[in-house]
Parts: C-alpha cells; structure tokens; sequence
C-alpha cells in the first residue's frame, strides 16, 4: 500500500477564498477549514465566442490570480470560482435592473436551464494552479406573474446571475433537481474537497454530509464526484 500524507489546513496552511460572496464564505465553511476572505475586482466581460465552460474557468483563475498579493505566508492556497446561468448558448449575468430581471425570470420559466461554476486553486508558493468545473441541471417551475413581481420587489434578483437564489425560501424557482446544489449557489464542495485532497490538504469534516444538512438535499452526485480525478 502506498504511503499517503495527509496535511490539515494549520497556521501555516491556510485558505484564501476569492469572493465577498456570503453564500461562498457559508458553504466553504463546511469543510471546517482556516479561511480568509479577500475581494477580487476583475473584468467579467464575455470575450466574443467564448464558451460558457471557458468563461468561468477563465474567471475563476482571474479572481484567484488578482489577490495573490493578499495571500499571507508561503502555503496559501487561493480559491476562485465564478459562476454563470446558461439558457442554451446565452449566458445571463446579473440584471442591470427590476425590468431586466423580470425579463430573465420569465425567459428561464417552465424549462430547464444550466448552471456553470468554475472554480480555481491556486498555490500561492509555487504558482500551481488546478481548475474544477461543475454544470447542473436546473429545472424551474412555471411561476406566476404574480410571483415574479413580487419576487422581484424584494430586490434579491437584483445580485443574482439569472435573476434568481435557488434557496430562497418564498419564490423557490425550481421545481427539482438531479444535480449539485451548491455549485448553483456559487460553489461545488464536492469538486473543492476532491481538488484540495490533490494539493494534499484534507477537509476536517465530512463535507458530504455537512452539505446535505446545510442544504436539506440528499444530493446525488457527491459520490461521482469524490471518486473521480480532479482536472
């Protein structure tokens, strides 16, 4: 059997995640890592004929390579992810306003859509960079008009790629899934823990099980996804 070392994030070995995303900082939390957050400003224009895998993978390195200045000590490992809702070949982004997100929410009713996180490791010490990508499967149910202005009233649309929270608790847009639950929220903690196991850092939780109390969703991909490489 071959010897494997198993580090733990200490003093020494800590996490930088890339986002002021509160949803991020909550589900990255699950793995009961050390973790600071730092603010990274890039440039998230799609470049023309850019595939929606490719623009948040792309963004996803961009984010964690613009605060490498912020990564304290020499075994930091920085965290990127972006995610983008895709309705066929169009992304949509956050809306510009109440009008543009009433327009999102009725184009994504009553059919199903995907959602495309990519996420990025960086190791700060000696540049190594792994990438992770998940794309899901969201199904949303035919709501209402009604539901759509008053959803849209509570000016949560507003920050949300495609207009909508997939957890929020009065509109709840979808009507099932098969898929991974918190990639739509903004990030896939099974592909965090499988590329983090690569760069010899360990959850020091069960990350599956924490995430499907957090979520209440008995997900059922995590075991894929554990048991497959990493890119």
């Amino acid at each position: 059997m071959d010897c494997v070392r198993i580090l733990h994030v200490t003093e020494k070995k800590s996490i930088l995640l890339a986002s002021n995303s509160p949803r991020r900082r909550q589900l990255l939390a699950l793995g009961n890592w050390k973790f600071t957050v730092a603010v990274s400003d890039v440039d998230e224009t799609q470049q023309p004929g850019e595939y929606p895998r490719d623009y948040v993978l792309r963004l996803a390195q961009a984010k964690a390579l613009a605060v490498i200045e912020k990564a304290q000590g020499e075994d930091v490992i920085i965290i990127g992810s972006d995610t983008s809702v895709v309705d066929v070949d169009s992304i949509l982004g956050k809306p510009k306003d109440s009008e543009d997100a009433v327009r999102m929410l009725n184009q994504l009713r009553g059919h199903t859509h995907q959602v495309h996180t990519g996420v990025a490791f960086l190791r700060a010490r000696d540049g190594k960079m792994l990438t992770e990508v998940c794309v899901t499967d969201v199904p949303m149910r035919s709501y209402s008009d009604e539901e759509i202005a008053a959803y849209v009233q509570t000016g949560d649309p507003l920050d949300k790629a495609g207009a909508y929270a997939i957890q929020h608790p009065d509109f709840q847009p979808v009507e099932s899934m098969r898929g991974c639950y918190a990639s739509v929220m903004g990030l896939p903690m099974c592909h965090v823990v499988r590329a983090l196991r690569a760069l010899d850092v360990q959850p020091l939780a069960n990350v599956p099980m924490a995430c499907r109390k957090y979520l209440s969703y008995e997900c059922p991909v995590s075991g894929a996804i554990l048991h497959s490489e990493t890119q």
